[in-house]
Protein backbone atom coordinates (compact mmCIF):
# COMPACT_ATOMS: atom_id res chain seq x y z
CA UNK A 1 0.00 0.00 0.00
CA UNK A 2 1.44 3.35 -1.05
CA UNK A 3 1.01 6.37 1.17
CA UNK A 4 -0.36 9.46 -0.52
CA UNK A 5 2.16 12.30 -0.24
CA UNK A 6 1.21 15.38 1.75
CA UNK A 7 2.68 18.85 2.27
CA UNK A 8 2.51 20.74 5.58
CA UNK A 9 1.53 24.35 6.19
CA UNK A 10 -0.24 26.76 8.55
CA UNK A 11 -2.80 29.56 8.43
CA UNK A 12 -2.71 32.80 10.39
CA UNK A 13 -4.49 36.06 11.14
CA UNK A 14 -3.63 39.06 13.29
CA UNK A 15 -4.23 36.84 16.34
CA UNK A 16 -0.78 35.33 15.74
CA UNK A 17 0.86 38.75 15.86
CA UNK A 18 4.25 39.09 14.15
CA UNK A 19 5.36 35.80 12.59
CA UNK A 20 8.97 34.84 11.86
CA UNK A 21 8.31 33.31 8.46
CA UNK A 22 11.90 32.16 7.92
CA UNK A 23 11.57 30.11 11.10
CA UNK A 24 8.24 28.69 9.89
CA UNK A 25 9.91 27.55 6.67
CA UNK A 26 12.86 26.10 8.60
CA UNK A 27 10.34 24.12 10.67
CA UNK A 28 9.30 22.28 7.53
CA UNK A 29 6.23 24.23 6.47
CA UNK A 30 5.85 24.81 2.73
CA UNK A 31 2.79 27.05 2.53
CA UNK A 32 0.73 29.49 4.57
CA UNK A 33 -2.66 31.11 4.27
CA UNK A 34 -3.21 34.56 5.81
CA UNK A 35 -6.51 36.25 6.61
CA UNK A 36 -7.02 39.20 4.28
CA UNK A 37 -10.52 40.46 4.99
CA UNK A 38 -13.83 39.95 6.77
CA UNK A 39 -17.24 41.17 5.67
CA UNK A 40 -17.56 44.36 3.62
CA UNK A 41 -15.08 46.72 5.29
CA UNK A 42 -12.63 44.88 7.55
CA UNK A 43 -9.05 44.20 6.49
CA UNK A 44 -6.81 42.14 8.76
CA UNK A 45 -4.20 44.59 10.15
CA UNK A 46 -1.44 41.98 9.83
CA UNK A 47 -2.30 40.89 6.29
CA UNK A 48 0.12 43.00 4.26
CA UNK A 49 3.01 42.11 6.57
CA UNK A 50 2.14 38.40 6.42
CA UNK A 51 1.53 38.45 2.67
CA UNK A 52 4.95 39.94 1.98
CA UNK A 53 6.72 37.90 4.67
CA UNK A 54 5.39 34.53 3.52
CA UNK A 55 6.69 35.11 -0.01
CA UNK A 56 10.01 36.57 1.15
CA UNK A 57 10.66 33.43 3.22
CA UNK A 58 10.09 31.20 0.20
CA UNK A 59 6.77 29.67 1.19
CA UNK A 60 3.75 29.46 -1.08
CA UNK A 61 1.13 31.95 0.07
CA UNK A 62 -2.63 32.15 0.00
CA UNK A 63 -5.19 34.69 1.23
CA UNK A 64 -8.63 34.08 2.71
CA UNK A 65 -11.81 36.06 3.29
CA UNK A 66 -14.09 35.42 6.27
CA UNK A 67 -17.63 35.42 4.89
CA UNK A 68 -20.42 37.22 6.74
CA UNK A 69 -23.69 35.65 5.60
CA UNK A 70 -25.77 38.78 6.25
CA UNK A 71 -23.51 41.13 4.21
CA UNK A 72 -23.66 41.89 0.49
CA UNK A 73 -21.58 39.20 -1.28
CA UNK A 74 -20.37 41.53 -4.04
CA UNK A 75 -19.22 44.15 -1.53
CA UNK A 76 -17.46 41.40 0.42
CA UNK A 77 -15.76 40.13 -2.72
CA UNK A 78 -14.60 43.65 -3.58
CA UNK A 79 -13.25 44.12 -0.06
CA UNK A 80 -11.16 40.97 -0.48
CA UNK A 81 -10.01 41.89 -3.99
CA UNK A 82 -8.92 45.32 -2.78
CA UNK A 83 -6.95 43.78 0.09
CA UNK A 84 -5.15 41.21 -2.06
CA UNK A 85 -4.65 43.23 -5.23
CA UNK A 86 -3.50 40.71 -7.83
CA UNK A 87 -2.31 37.12 -7.62
CA UNK A 88 1.05 36.22 -9.14
CA UNK A 89 2.36 32.88 -10.36
CA UNK A 90 3.24 30.98 -7.21
CA UNK A 91 0.32 32.33 -5.21
CA UNK A 92 -2.31 29.83 -4.07
CA UNK A 93 -5.93 30.37 -5.14
CA UNK A 94 -8.12 32.77 -3.14
CA UNK A 95 -10.09 31.24 -0.27
CA UNK A 96 -13.64 31.79 0.98
CA UNK A 97 -13.98 30.92 4.68
CA UNK A 98 -17.65 30.09 5.28
CA UNK A 99 -18.40 28.71 8.73
CA UNK A 100 -20.97 30.92 10.50
CA UNK A 101 -24.59 31.71 9.62
CA UNK A 102 -26.04 35.00 10.88
CA UNK A 103 -28.98 35.15 8.48
CA UNK A 104 -29.21 35.66 4.72
CA UNK A 105 -28.39 38.81 2.82
CA UNK A 106 -31.45 39.94 0.85
CA UNK A 107 -33.83 37.41 -0.64
CA UNK A 108 -31.21 35.02 -1.99
CA UNK A 109 -30.21 31.83 -0.20
CA UNK A 110 -26.84 31.53 1.48
CA UNK A 111 -25.71 29.19 -1.30
CA UNK A 112 -26.69 31.71 -4.00
CA UNK A 113 -24.89 34.54 -2.20
CA UNK A 114 -21.77 32.41 -1.74
CA UNK A 115 -21.84 31.60 -5.46
CA UNK A 116 -21.98 35.33 -6.20
CA UNK A 117 -18.85 35.91 -4.09
CA UNK A 118 -17.03 33.05 -5.78
CA UNK A 119 -17.95 34.29 -9.27
CA UNK A 120 -16.93 37.88 -8.50
CA UNK A 121 -13.54 36.89 -7.08
CA UNK A 122 -12.81 34.37 -9.82
CA UNK A 123 -13.57 36.93 -12.52
CA UNK A 124 -11.38 39.58 -10.87
CA UNK A 125 -8.39 37.41 -9.91
CA UNK A 126 -8.51 34.82 -12.65
CA UNK A 127 -8.35 31.83 -10.30
CA UNK A 128 -10.91 29.29 -9.13
CA UNK A 129 -11.38 29.94 -5.39
CA UNK A 130 -10.98 27.37 -2.62
CA UNK A 131 -13.83 26.86 -0.12
CA UNK A 132 -12.94 26.51 3.58
CA UNK A 133 -15.66 25.08 5.79
CA UNK A 134 -16.59 22.49 8.41
CA UNK A 135 -18.70 19.43 7.55
CA UNK A 136 -21.52 20.00 10.04
CA UNK A 137 -21.94 23.67 9.13
CA UNK A 138 -21.87 22.96 5.41
CA UNK A 139 -24.35 20.12 5.55
CA UNK A 140 -26.78 22.24 7.56
CA UNK A 141 -26.69 25.48 5.58
CA UNK A 142 -25.32 24.78 2.10
CA UNK A 143 -25.92 22.30 -0.75
CA UNK A 144 -24.01 19.78 -2.85
CA UNK A 145 -23.45 22.01 -5.89
CA UNK A 146 -19.92 23.27 -5.13
CA UNK A 147 -17.76 20.25 -5.95
CA UNK A 148 -16.01 22.17 -8.77
CA UNK A 149 -14.19 24.19 -6.07
CA UNK A 150 -11.22 22.75 -4.15
CA UNK A 151 -12.17 21.94 -0.56
CA UNK A 152 -10.27 23.06 2.52
CA UNK A 153 -11.92 21.15 5.34
CA UNK A 154 -11.66 22.00 9.04
CA UNK A 155 -11.99 19.08 11.43
CA UNK A 156 -9.90 18.22 14.47
CA UNK A 157 -9.17 15.07 16.44
CA UNK A 158 -9.85 12.65 13.58
CA UNK A 159 -7.60 10.46 11.44
CA UNK A 160 -9.39 11.61 8.28
CA UNK A 161 -11.86 14.48 7.90
CA UNK A 162 -15.52 14.01 7.02
CA UNK A 163 -16.35 15.24 3.54
CA UNK A 164 -19.27 17.69 3.31
CA UNK A 165 -22.11 17.12 0.85
CA UNK A 166 -20.94 17.42 -2.75
CA UNK A 167 -17.24 16.59 -2.43
CA UNK A 168 -15.47 13.29 -3.03
CA UNK A 169 -12.04 14.50 -1.84
CA UNK A 170 -10.37 17.26 0.16
CA UNK A 171 -7.49 19.44 -1.08
CA UNK A 172 -6.47 21.04 2.23
CA UNK A 173 -7.26 19.86 5.74
CA UNK A 174 -7.02 22.08 8.81
CA UNK A 175 -6.28 19.29 11.26
CA UNK A 176 -5.64 21.36 14.39
CA UNK A 177 -6.36 24.83 15.75
CA UNK A 178 -3.86 24.50 18.58
CA UNK A 179 -0.60 23.60 16.88
CA UNK A 180 2.86 24.79 17.87
CA UNK A 181 5.26 25.93 15.15
CA UNK A 182 8.63 27.66 15.43
CA UNK A 183 8.32 31.31 14.47
CA UNK A 184 4.75 31.66 15.75
CA UNK A 185 3.96 32.84 19.29
CA UNK A 186 1.18 30.80 20.87
CA UNK A 187 -1.06 28.33 19.08
CA UNK A 188 -1.60 28.24 15.34
CA UNK A 189 -3.77 26.36 12.85
CA UNK A 190 -2.05 23.36 11.26
CA UNK A 191 -2.86 22.43 7.65
CA UNK A 192 -2.10 19.57 5.28
CA UNK A 193 -2.22 19.57 1.48
CA UNK A 194 -3.33 16.32 -0.15
CA UNK A 195 -0.61 15.78 -2.72
CA UNK A 196 3.06 16.27 -3.49
CA UNK A 197 5.00 19.52 -3.59
CA UNK A 198 4.80 19.31 -7.37
CA UNK A 199 0.99 19.11 -7.10
CA UNK A 200 0.96 22.11 -4.78
CA UNK A 201 3.11 24.12 -7.19
CA UNK A 202 0.68 23.26 -9.98
CA UNK A 203 -2.23 24.53 -7.86
CA UNK A 204 -0.26 27.73 -7.28
CA UNK A 205 0.38 27.98 -11.04
CA UNK A 206 4.10 28.01 -10.29
CA UNK A 207 4.98 24.80 -12.13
Amino acid sequence: MTTTPTVNGIDVSHFQGTVDWAAVKAAGKAFAFAKASDGITYTDPQFKTNWQGIKAAGLLRGAYHFYESNDDPVAQANNFIKAVGTLAAGDLPPVLDIEIFKGNYGTATLAANVQTWLNTVQQALGRTPIIYTGPSFWNQYMNNQFSAYPLWIAQYGVSQPTLPNGWSKWTFWQSSESGTVAGVTGSVDIDVFAGSMANLLTLAKAA
